[in-house]
């Protein structure tokens, strides 16, 4: 609470059950908080998070994205949307093949989903600066404005390759317990 009367605007979550616990009565007094999904999307969670949350971080399948199109006509609301890209190739990771992305990013226009840019979380034991290049590259192939990567352990790095958000809570709230 310090941070929103402070000001701040913009929130991440992970879960969508904890964020509406936590956020529901707080963005009805405050409607100018954006809320985003930076945590893996269940096609069955898909109409309640698009209750809460302004920005989703983590599509990255053609039946979420079908799911979330549907939902939009349904409550008749749009929400900014990132493509979850697995720069990483590995097989614990959520997100698309970077060579799928281009057909991925037609598919998810022809939806009419506003995808605003791309996310990743690179692997954690590799030098996050090459993935952060490379997505960055990727971005701007597609000529998308928003860059999410950089978590509180390599936000530097990320910052320096146009990630234009950042996900670096533990380091501002501490780590979750």
């Amino acid at each position: 609470m310090p941070l929103i009367e402070y000001g701040h605007l913009e929130y991440g979550e992970n879960k969508v059950q904890e964020a509406i616990t936590k956020w529901a009565d707080i963005k009805l007094v405050k409607p100018n908080i954006k809320l985003h999904l930076i945590g893996k999307l269940q096609t069955n969670k898909v109409r309640q998070a698009l209750k809460l949350f302004d920005y989703i971080h983590s599509v990255d399948t053609k039946k979420l994205a079908k799911k979330i199109a549907d939902e939009e006509l349904k409550q008749n609301k749009k929400i900014k949307i990132f493509l979850q890209i697995n720069i990483g190739d590995e097989l614990q990771k959520a997100g698309i093949n970077k060579d799928y992305l281009n057909e991925f990013y037609l598919y998810c226009k022809n939806l009419n989903l506003d995808v605003v840019g791309l996310m990743c979380i690179p692997p954690a034991e590799a030098k996050s600066e090459i993935f952060f290049e490379e997505m960055a590259l990727l971005n701007k192939k597609l000529d998308l404005k928003e860059l999410s990567m950089g978590m509180s352990a390599d936000y530097i790095e990320a910052a320096k390759n146009f990630s234009t958000y950042l996900r670096i809570g533990s380091n501002i709230f501490g780590k979750r317990s």
